[in-house]
């Protein structure tokens, strides 16, 4: 079964806040749902279109929990505590198994 993948793309207008109500309280839920971190901030290059100030990618087992963490209670309050401090685009993108280019 393919793993799930969040690729958030957001900016962050106030550093302390987003760290203070929203990073300072979700690894509990990313725990909870076996969450891996693959790009979190970090130095980018944005060579087509528009860019945002902070880019993260985050693995889970499937697509499923990577829905249901999203969609689940403790994820939605931080949804509400992040809204003052940051805003972007998220999607929640079921990965791919099949054969590579050659």
């Amino acid at each position: 079964m393919p793993k799930g993948y969040w690729v958030a793309r957001m900016d962050v207008h106030d550093l302390d806040g987003y760290k203070r109500d929203y990073v300072a309280h979700n690894g509990a839920v990313f725990a909870k749902y076996g969450a891996k971190f693959l790009v979190r901030g970090g130095t980018f290059e944005a060579n087509e279109g528009p860019a945002r100030s902070r880019n993260v990618v985050i693995e889970f087992k499937d697509y499923d929990t990577a829905l249901a963490c999203y969609h689940s209670p403790e994820y939605q309050a931080l949804i509400k505590a992040r809204s003052p401090f940051a805003q972007g685009e998220l999607v929640i993108i079921e990965g791919y198994d099949g054969p590579q280019p050659s």
